[in-house]
């Protein structure tokens, strides 16, 4: 379950937003530079995404109930989505606009305070990135770890955008405020990418990371070596939570007592290595052939 305290970093994000939304605004109509606009229009991107996140986080921090025993935590995803979406809808929007300005070029206006409004709203985006990041990978919320992304991103788009609006001013060369835009869409698009992928990768149940997973087979490993065996292990990561199931096969003549007692150290060394984690075990005799038949996902019918 995500902890109600996370909320909070979501009114932090929305508050960032509206700040960057004002300062990034004036910066354009100071400027009329269309590489400020695209900047502009993207932190209403990160007030859109601000918004969903402070949603899905509400709705992930409700307890397990009837209805969702497994907890609300893979509203997430629904979070970190439609950020996703949302920057490739600002992409487009940037490109519209920049492919205009190329046709059509204008000078640049008031380019020193501009920048400085910019640079301003920037360092907001920064500092507000850097704490959810920190939040994010504290709680495994990847709905603040997205924001964070998107922020960053912003971050470093935000001073391409500089750089270039700077580079105008000098050279005069108008064309490179559109070319800077085409290409701030081009690197949203490839954040917005990225967000849609991992989002649907957890929707679709996908397997724990390759780090993580490892530390299971060597918890595993380790009471392979003391005469038991494991197979149909299964792992999947909902949001703040991970969850392990995993067949374990003892030697058919322990006793109940015995085998629940290995299981429960078994589950409590892959807590240990993946906290935030539910762990499943199903015991299961070592010498019984049937124990082997119920590796597949779908059981096969016993003859």
């Amino acid at each position: 379950m995500i902890p109600p305290s996370l909320v909070r970093y979501a009114w932090l994000s929305i508050a960032a937003a509206l700040a960057t939304i004002l300062l990034k605004g004036c910066a354009w109509w100071l400027t009329g530079s269309v590489g400020l606009l695209s900047d502009a229009l993207e932190s209403f991107v990160n007030l859109a995404g601000a918004l969903m996140a402070l949603a899905m986080l509400t709705i992930a921090a409700r307890p397990a109930d009837d209805s969702h025993a497994y907890g609300h935590g893979k509203a997430e995803y629904f979070s970190s989505g439609f950020e996703g979406l949302l920057i490739l809808f600002a992409a487009l929007g940037i490109a519209v606009a920049a492919i205009g300005r190329l046709l059509e070029p204008r000078p640049l206006e008031q380019v020193g305070i501009g920048l400085l409004v910019s640079l301003l709203a920037t360092a907001i985006n920064l500092v507000t990135a850097r704490i959810l990041l920190a939040a994010g990978r504290a709680h495994r919320s990847i709905t603040l770890e997205a924001d964070a992304h998107h922020l960053m991103s912003d971050v470093w788009t935000s001073a391409g955008v500089v750089a270039g609006v700077g580079a105008v001013a000098l050279t005069g060369w108008l064309w490179l405020d559109p070319l800077l835009a085409l290409l701030v869409a081009g690197h949203i698009v490839w954040t917005g990418w990225r967000l849609l992928h991992r989002s649907a990768d957890g929707l679709m149940d996908g397997a724990l990371p390759a780090a993580q997973h490892a530390e299971v087979i060597a918890v595993l490993e380790r009471y392979r070596a003391g005469g038991i065996d494991f197979h149909a292990l299964r792992t999947r990561q909902s949001g703040s939570r991970s969850f392990v199931s995993v067949h374990v096969l003892v030697p058919g003549a322990w006793t109940v007592q015995a085998a629940h007692e290995l299981a429960e150290r078994l589950e409590e060394d892959i807590r240990t290595a993946l906290p935030h984690a539910s762990v499943f075990t199903h015991l299961e005799p070592i010498e019984d052939p049937v124990s082997h038949a119920d590796i597949p996902l779908d059981r096969p019918p016993r003859a």
